[in-house]
This record gives C-alpha cells, sequence and structure tokens, in this order.
C-alpha cells in the first residue's frame, strides 16, 4: 500500500478524488485530509505520506506555501506530489520543466491511473525529491524562461542545465538525451513533447526523430539530401519538409 493525503479547500472534490482513488487506485491508502496551506503543512508533519495530492490553489494561499513551508522545517523534500489544477498554464510548464506529475480538474480516471503508476515506480525507485526544490526554484522566480530541466529515468531524476543539453533523439515513445559531460539517458516521454518545452531555448526540429540545440550546431550540409553536424559529430538528417524553416532560422542568427 501507499500511503497519501489528501490538500483541497473544496471537501467535494476531495471526496470526489477519494471516490477516484478507491475505484481506480485501490493500492492507495488515504491517511487523512486538509483544506488549508495551515491544516495540510500539520497534516504531512503528522502522518509523513508517501504521496500528497495538492490542490495548487486554497483558501489561505497555494500548494507552493505548503511545500515553502515544509522546505524551512524540514530542510529537504520529504514526500512525492501530485499537482491538482484547473488551468494555471504558468504552473504546468514549471511542473513539466521539474518532472513533477500533475491532474487537470475534472481528473480523468485514465490520466489518474498513468500518475499512480509513476507514483509506484517513484515510491520503489526512492528517486529522491530535488525535482521539487527546482520546482520552488522556479516558482520563486517567477519566469517563463527556466534555465534548468529535470529528468527523469528508470534510474532515478537527474538535473541538467538546459544550456548542456545538445540534441534529442526520438526512440519511439522515449525520448534520448545527449548532454554535454554526460552519458545519454533515456527518458520515457515523446519528443514531441519535449519540442513543446524547450522551443524558447533555442531548439530546433529538423526531422521527425531529431531536436536539436541550434547552439552546439557546427555545418549544415546541403549534399546527400541535407544533414547537419553536431559538435558531438553526429550527423543527422534534415526532413524535406523541415529545410526551408532551419535555413530561415540560421540566417536569423
Amino acid at each position: 500500500m501507499i500511503t497519501a493525503l489528501l490538500i483541497d479547500d473544496d471537501a467535494n472534490l476531495r471526496s470526489g478524488m477519494k471516490g477516484l482513488l478507491e475505484r481506480y487506485a485501490p493500492e492507495i491508502h488515504i491517511l487523512g485530509e486538509a483544506d488549508s496551506v495551515e491544516s495540510g503543512v500539520t497534516a504531512i508533519e503528522k502522518f509523513q505520506p508517501q504521496v500528497v495530492f495538492l490542490d495548487i490553489q486554497l483558501n489561505d494561499g497555494s500548494g507552493f506555501d505548503i511545500l515553502e513551508q515544509l522546505a524551512l522545517r524540514q530542510g529537504k523534500s520529504q514526500t512525492n506530489i501530485v499537482f491538482i489544477t484547473a488551468h494555471e498554464q504558468y504552473a504546468i510548464k514549471a511542473f513539466r520543466f521539474s518532472a513533477l506529475d500533475f491532474l487537470l480538474k475534472p481528473v480523468d480516471p485514465e490520466e489518474l491511473q498513468k500518475v499512480i503508476n509513476k507514483i509506484k515506480a517513484a515510491v520503489q525507485k526512492n528517486d529522491g525529491f530535488a525535482h521539487i526544490d527546482l520546482l520552488l526554484e522556479n516558482i520563486r522566480k517567477k519566469v517563463d524562461n527556466f534555465k534548468r530541466i529535470a529528468l527523469s529515468t528508470s534510474e532515478g531524476i537527474h538535473l541538467f542545465e538546459i544550456s548542456d543539453i545538445i540534441r534529442c533523439e526520438s526512440d519511439d515513445n522515449y525520448t534520448k538525451f545527449y548532454i554535454r559531460g554526460s552519458k545519454p539517458i533515456l527518458i520515457s516521454r515523446t519528443l514531441k513533447e519535449y519540442e513543446e518545452l524547450l522551443a524558447e531555448h533555442g531548439f530546433e526540429r529538423i526531422h521527425q526523430s531529431h531536436l536539436i540545440n541550434l547552439s552546439y550546431l557546427k555545418s549544415y550540409i546541403k549534399k546527400d539530401g541535407g544533414y547537419v553536424v553536431m559538435s558531438d559529430n553526429s550527423h543527422l538528417p534534415i526532413s524535406q519538409r523541415k529545410k526551408d524553416r532551419l535555413q530561415e532560422v540560421l540566417k536569423s542568427i
């Protein structure tokens, strides 16, 4: 069993979430509930749950306030967090850069089951909670241009400077990251997801299978159908429909 807390200021939503968990995730054991920042911090310290389902907006503050208070009291995060939100586009972007799970209201049972599977894996691996610290760092700064990204692998969660990512390569429903000064790592998320995240950081999709950091582009070769040479000496093909876009981008640099 995995122990959990529900923190939401709407009693009906807490009841609905309990019903979903009982039906679709019977391995989750709810230890208690809370409806505010103050009661949420108290409940987490009292029960020490393995996972907290945490609403972003609470009557007396936010879910982030709970994490901040716990960080001040405990020095570091000690529980897995699943945020629940109605919209909060900025927060969702921060979650994705921090490899944190979230659920959109109204909670979809299929999405809930996916998140539960991730939580079970995280509890089993005992990943550590550096990605929660990264989330708080990004939330405090209140900027969209995040500098670091958390990548969750089968071995654990790793934090990297975005500027150190040379390129990303699609491998079915996985993405392989090639990072300066590090061995390649495989992430169980699609390349499209990272294309959306990294587009504002100088990354360009040049092929169905390749997303590159333009800062590490050495050469654009037009012969042999067109390809690029990266700083790690990889030769990557350019799809026909991406050639015009890439040439336009290179002219603007």
